[in-house]
């Protein structure tokens, strides 16, 4: 069993996920903002913690810094459904770009609940899987 942070703003997101990891033993604690998150991971430590990239008060990737400054070694895993529509203009991989700055790896909304239990079962063993190009 693990104890894993997952923050998001989105409190139907934060429902199923937790729904998902609980059913498969975890523990699970939810944050609704990036500032929320952080004061979590200063306050007690986690094994995982899944983060959004998009989030109105603080975005995933300060979000991200902030937690690695707090604890460098917890692995982060990012999670994004955003898309920009009606362009025709190429547009930045912001989970390839969160993967670089220090997330595990990354999944894109919607992902299947067995893609969710890879990724955290990779970054418990120390090897996250390269999910943003399976899934992405």
């Amino acid at each position: 069993m693990a104890r894993i942070l997952v923050i998001d703003d989105d409190s139907l997101v934060l429902s199923s996920l937790r729904i998902q990891l609980e059913a498969n033993d975890h523990e699970v604690i939810t944050a609704d903002s990036g500032h929320a998150g952080i004061t979590m991971v200063s306050r007690d430590a986690f094994d995982v913690v899944i983060c959004d990239v998009f989030m109105p008060d603080m975005d995933g990737f300060e979000t991200i810094r902030a937690i690695h400054e707090r604890d460098p070694d917890v692995p982060v895993i990012v999670i994004s459904g955003f898309t920009f529509r009606h362009t025709t203009v190429p547009t930045p991989d912001f989970l390839a770009m969160a993967t670089e700055l220090g997330a595990a790896c990354s999944l894109r909304k919607p992902f299947r609940p067995n893609e969710l239990l890879r990724a955290v079962n990779g970054c418990l063993r120390g090897r996250a899987p390269a999910l943003a190009a399976v899934n992405g």
